[in-house]
C-alpha cells in the first residue's frame, strides 16, 4: 500500500519558499496503476521524487508498505529504496560502459555488495526475454535504439521485484511506434508483477491507457474523468 497524506513541497528561493505541491493525498494498493498529467512546471516530477523517497516533503507523510522512508537512517533508506521502488526516467539513465545484462543487474549488485546470485541472473534473463532483448544482452547502450534503451530501463526497474514502480515521462523521447511498444510492455509487466504503478506524462495517449487518471493543477492532484 502507498499512502500519501497532505503532502506539500516547496523549494527555497531568495524571495522565500516556492510552493510546488500543496495538500496532495493519494492512496494506492498493490496492482493499482495511475497516470498523472499536468503542464510543465506543475510538479509532476517533484511528486515522483518525494513519493520515491529521493527528496523529503516539506510537510505531510509518505508511507509504503506501512513504512515511512523519511524516518530511516540514510543507509537504511537507500536499501529500502533499492528493494521497494523501481524508477524509469525519460532519458533511461543507462551506464554506457556496461552491457545490457550488466545494466539490468546493477540494482542487485548494489544490494549484494558486488555479487549476483543465480536466481537474480535468471530473473534478468527472463525480463530481457519479456522485453524482447535477449539477443542484445551483451550489447552496450550506444548500440541500441531509443526504444530498446527504455526497454532495458524497464527490465532494470523490475529486477528486484519492487512494490512501487515510478515512471517519469517513460515515452517522452520515443517515436510513436517505440512509445506504443514501451507502453504496452510497461502495463503488461505491471500486471504480471502486481506492482503499484505511477506514471507522469505529457502524453494524453499514454495517460488514456490507464484505468485511473489524475492531473496536477495549481499544486493540487485532481482526479480525471
Amino acid at each position: 500500500m502507498l499512502e500519501v497524506k497532505h503532502l506539500s513541497k516547496e523549494y527555497p528561493t531568495p524571495r522565500g519558499g516556492l510552493p510546488i505541491l500543496s495538500d496532495v493525498s493519494l492512496s494506492l494498493a498493490r496492482g493499482d496503476a495511475v497516470s498523472i498529467m499536468g503542464p510543465s512546471g506543475s510538479g509532476k516530477s517533484s511528486f515522483l521524487y518525494v513519493v520515491g523517497a529521493l527528496e523529503p516533503p516539506t510537510s505531510g507523510t509518505v508511507t509504503l508498505d506501512g513504512q515511512n522512508p523519511f524516518t530511516m537512517p540514510e543507509r537504511e533508506l537507500a536499501a529500502f529504496r533499492n528493494k521497494q521502488i523501481g524508477f524509469i526516467f525519460q532519458d533511461h539513465c543507462l551506464l554506457p560502459q556496461l552491457t545490457v545484462m550488466e545494466n539490468v543487474l546493477t540494482p542487485t549488485l548494489v544490494a549484494g555488495a558486488g555479487t549476483t546470485k543465480g536466481d537474480e541472473l535468471e530473473r534478468a534473463r527472463q525480463l530481457l526475454d519479456t522485453v524482447g532483448l535477449t539477443a542484445r544482452s551483451e550489447h552496450r547502450p550506444a548500440e541500441l535504439s531509443g526504444g530498446e534503451k527504455q526497454r532495458v530501463a524497464l527490465a532494470r526497474a523490475l529486477i528486484r521485484q519492487p512494490l512501487l514502480l515510478l515512471c517519469d515521462e517513460p515515452t517522452g523521447n520515443l517515436d510513436h511506434i517505440s512509445a506504443a511498444t514501451v507502453a504496452e510492455l510497461l502495463l503488461e509487466l505491471h500486471r504480471q508483477q502486481e506492482t503499484i504503478l505511477v506514471v507522469v506524462t505529457h502524453s494524453a495517449e499514454l495517460a488514456a491507457k490507464f484505468p485511473v487518471r489524475y492531473e496536477l493543477l495549481e499544486q493540487k492532484l485532481v482526479r480525471g474523468q
